[in-house]
């Protein structure tokens, strides 16, 4: 079984790390490269004719359009027809909730295709709906790294862990993790780290909520987040997990539809041609300015460099190749420490069941973020990263925008209708997310620490159901207030950090626990502290907090660039003009300023921490086994193997 789980962890590794791990590309060949125009002068020439008609309105201009404008009559009604539908499966669902094994699992009475739609719909996240578009649409193929590192997740790592995980633990981490350790100090290490994960994994979805409903409806982003908050909270007090289990599958349903008619119009519009999708993006002159001014911060062209091509080679937002092997080891295992993904192989009657959720949902998922990617590319080409970033900087708003364009335009029918369509989607989205990490959090708080630790596992039914409720209240609560401080970050990125934190704590304490025959308490607490600790605390020191200072210093670097040109005697157009007199405002107003830990600049070089806290959880687990050994836990490996194995002693479905 150990070898049999170490090939499959390898070949994850490979897989994920292998698209992740290329230097970025020289520019074409310089010979041809310094015979072209510069880009300004290619922009009516290499403009594609489906393209022409926006690009007035693309342009960086000061008539730029700065929000979506949908119908709001017609977002409100699908909207609200979402809501209706959701409330309606709560409501049946509620009156089926009677146990903890009822609200923690849905009395495991989950069919595998069921779960697998579900796992789809957890997975499938509004990071991954809007984040992962807007990367691509603004920073090209590293958008994509963060799309395609997802699918790699389910290939192995979960095939090896679904089936021992379900028969091996019954609602929580905490369960698998306690089963041969000592339990009270395990399941609350464990629980501190499941809160902690679902947490980033929440502020996620609550800022991509806020942003949704704000640019749409032009609710306040705090009115648009204590909403989302009080409705979430809502779904999972009353439902428990069969409400939340539909409520998923009813979003992964219309996620994939709307994703499929969308990546489906994107290609049309490109006349069925990749080739010549690919080359209209290295040819125009939008996205060759995006590059060259809000990316690379040239404040003039460089001879013989092509800004177009460099949009389609790694490096732009992940610079240290460094950094996209640790976000490809974050998405490779990470995916099978997150708490609400194992929770849910607690849902299904059997292990066979379990391993056919995860086929199903691995399909699904792959087939989603590849077509995010075409989305993404297609958002650029069509909209420009210009007009995408002026909605969002973050460029959260790339997907709706690209439908409100291609279902006729802002104004039409057609594109209020396919934007109403889409945002209702991305609704549904967040709100199955949302349900899920808090239900995992509270079932983590109610049934490790209450159950488990205070009352020593005596507390009966009702009381169960009933601190499961009031935790999950005070969870909501958290993921509201968290989400109104994280207004301006990009949503993919919290969730890759979300990962990191799962892959150095959970990971190696799942993991070691199920196939490690010496592995103990020691093992486990050590694993879950460092890993989760060195991730969150390498973080805060990275580039990707906000450092005023540096974004002072990078305009600073633009005004002297453009203001030597004008002592040599050069006209600047007035985009570098618009351009210059935006930098010294900047500098103005960042000049001194520090990060929200009163760092001027990052000390740890990555964006993310995986390739550094992923090994330290795993080493602390091993020392932290060597150090204190425990007969006890070794002597109780083989009932777990056996059970893992077999499923013996674990309690059949409920019938509903």
């Amino acid at each position: 079984m150990f070898t049999k789980f170490f090939t499959a962890l390898i070949l994850t590794l490979l897989l994920t790390t292998v698209g992740f791990t290329a230097e970025p590309a020289k520019s074409l060949d310089h010979a041809s490269a310094a015979n072209q125009p510069s880009s300004s002068a290619l922009q009516v020439a290499t403009v594609p004719q489906s393209q022409a008609a926006i690009v007035a309105v693309a342009a960086p201009a000061s008539g730029m359009p700065t929000k979506i404008k949908p119908n709001r009559t017609i977002t409100i009604s699908m909207f609200s027809t979402i809501i209706g539908i959701t409330l309606c499966v709560v409501i049946w669902a509620a009156r089926q909730t009677k146990s903890a094994a009822d609200f923690y699992t849905a009395g495991g009475g989950i069919t595998g295709l069921q779960n697998g739609w579900a796992i789809a719909g957890d997975y499938m996240s509004a990071a991954s709906f809007l984040g992962m578009s807007g990367l691509i649409s603004l920073y090209g193929i590293d958008g994509f790294m963060y799309a395609v590192g997802p699918m790699f997740s389910f290939i192995a790592i979960l095939l090896v862990i679904a089936e021992p995980c379900r028969n091996a633990g019954k609602f929580t981490l905490g369960d698998i993790l306690s089963f041969r350790t000592a339990p009270k100090s395990v399941r609350a290490v464990a629980a501190l780290s499941t809160v902690t994960v679902s947490l980033f994994y929440l502020i996620a979805q609550m800022v991509g909520a806020g942003k949704l409903m704000q640019v749409l409806l032009d609710i306040p982003y705090r009115v648009s987040v204590t909403g989302v908050g009080i409705l979430m909270v809502g779904y999972v007090v009353f439902g428990g997990m069969k409400a939340t289990t539909w409520v998923q599958i009813i979003k992964a349903g219309l996620l994939m539809s709307g994703t499929v008619l969308l990546a489906f119009l994107v290609i049309s519009k490109a006349g069925f041609n990749p080739v010549g999708f690919f080359a209209d993006i290295v040819g125009n002159p939008l996205i060759q300015d995006h590059v060259r001014v809000n990316v690379l911060k040239d404040a003039l062209p460089k001879a013989g460099f092509d800004y177009g091509q460099r949009f389609m080679e790694p490096g732009l937002f992940l610079k240290n190749p460094l950094d996209q092997i640790s976000l490809g080891i974050a998405w490779a295992l990470g995916a099978a420490g997150l708490p609400h993904i194992l929770m849910r192989f607690f849902t299904v009657p059997s292990a066979k069941e379990a391993r056919k959720s995860i086929v199903i949902a691995l399909f699904i998922n792959s087939s989603f973020f590849f077509l995010i990617n075409i989305i993404g590319f297609g958002a650029a080409l069509y909209l420009s990263p210009q007009l995408i970033s002026s909605v969002d900087k973050g460029g959260n708003m790339a997907t709706l925008l690209l439908a409100q364009l291609l279902g006729g335009g802002a104004g039409s029918l057609g594109g209020d209708m396919f934007l109403a369509f889409i945002c209702a989607v991305a609704f549904a989205t967040i709100l199955a997310v949302v349900s899920g990490l808090v239900l995992a959090a509270s079932a983590a708080i109610a049934h490790d620490v209450y159950v488990n630790i205070i009352m020593d596992g005596k507390a009966d039914q009702h009381t169960q159901v009933k601190v499961a409720r009031i935790t999950s209240l005070f969870v909501g609560v958290a993921a509201i207030l968290m989400g109104l401080a994280a207004e301006k970050e990009n949503v993919v990125a919290l969730v890759a950090l979300a990962f990191a934190v799962a892959a150095s704590g959970n990971f190696p304490a799942v993991m070691l626990s199920l196939f490690w025959k010496r592995f103990n308490t020691a093992g486990v607490i050590s694993a879950l502290l460092v890993g989760t600790i060195s991730a969150l605390g390498l973080v805060v020191i990275s580039p990707v907090m906000t450092y005023p200072q540096k974004i002072a210093d990078d305009a600073q670097k633009i005004v002297s660039t453009l203001e030597k040109k004008q002592l040599e005697g050069v006209v600047l157009a007035e985009k570098d003009l618009k351009l210059m007199d935006k930098s010294r405002k900047d500098f103005e107003k960042n000049n001194g300023g520090t990060s929200m830990v009163g760092l001027k600049t990052a000390i740890f070089p990555l964006k993310n921490p995986g390739i550094v806290s992923v090994p330290m959880g795993l080493i602390a687990a091993i020392i932290g086994t060597f150090l204190f050994r425990d007969r006890r836990a070794e002597e109780l490996f083989d009932e777990i193997e056996v059970r893992q194995i077999t499923g013996l002693g674990i309690s059949q479905a409920s019938d509903h």
